[in-house]
């Protein structure tokens, strides 16, 4: 038993530096311009090596079933499940965001435009935090006069435009200076406007409804986005056990095999050679 374990290390050992073997009588006896067998081996073996570890990098667990190894039937199982928990999660996702965005326009924008238009995330944020968008536009003509009840959002805008521009913000300076118009520039550029005005005047109850549709749509997306993440980890983790599986076959010269045990806390890996 001594001495087929240190036969083992030698081979591996010899294999693993490329040390060159002495020539046998039937190399020896190869007529001169002919390729010695012992050069055309590694070329040869070369397609073999990678072939594992791209199916498996490719297709997780397709490396391992090709050597006839059960565990790649763990791994393809993982990318089934994985890939269903990712498309379910991405459908629960769209399904919430469906729901608040209706829910928006039916209960709190219809009032103001009789047809829905969707626009960026953020807005459907600034939804959930004020009660009411407010008015865009005061006055009935083409000038602009901002809403000034600070507990809107627009009227909220329109509170630190004057107090970026305004040396006081209590204290209109007059409507042809820099000052003024630099504030009603900043008011229009982030105001919201007349077609996307919204109120959930005595629909708070809505309103709850609208945020937590909000919250299961961020979440559904988030857990898909690390689903994501393990899809790849299961892609990566399957083409490295296929590399050193077959790496080590190709140096031992024998078969040899890889497990990988994965426990909370811990890894462990075995490497099983056969005599």
């Amino acid at each position: 038993m001594r001495g087929r374990a240190l036969t083992l290390i030698a081979a591996v050992t010899l294999a693993g530096r490329g040390v060159a073997q002495e020539p046998d009588s039937a190399a020896s006896a190869a007529p001169p311009g002919a390729a010695a067998p012992a050069l055309l081996a590694p070329s040869a073996r070369r397609p073999q090596y990678w072939l594992r570890p791209a199916a498996s990098l490719l297709v997780p667990g397709t490396g391992q079933l090709l050597a006839h190894e059960d565990r790649g039937a763990i791994y393809l199982a993982a990318e089934l499940i994985g890939l269903l928990r990712y498309v379910h999660l991405t459908s629960q996702g769209r399904g919430e965001a469906r729901r608040y965005r209706a829910l928006a326009f039916d209960v709190a924008r219809r009032q103001f435009a009789p047809t829905s238009r969707d626009t960026v995330f953020e807005y459907y944020e600034t939804m959930e935090r004020f009660a009411a968008s407010g008015r865009y536009n005061q006055a009935p003509g083409p000038a602009l006069v901002p809403e000034t009840d600070p507990a809107t959002y627009n009227g909220a805008v329109w509170v630190l435009a004057r107090q970026t521009y305004w040396a006081d913000p209590t204290a209109p300076p007059d409507p042809s200076t820099p000052a003024y118009m630099g504030a009603v520039e900043f008011y229009r550029a982030h105001a919201v406007g007349s077609d996307f005005l919204w109120s959930w005047s005595d629909a708070s109850l809505e309103q709850g409804v609208f945020r937590e549709a909000i919250r299961k749509s961020d979440d559904a997306y988030r857990r898909a986005q690390n689903q994501l993440g393990l899809l790849l980890a299961n892609h990566v983790l399957s083409a490295i056990d296929a590399l050193i599986s077959s790496r080590l076959a190709e140096a031992t010269g024998r078969s040899t095999t890889l497990e990988t045990t994965v426990a909370p806390g811990a890894a462990f890996v075995r490497v099983t050679i056969e005599f």
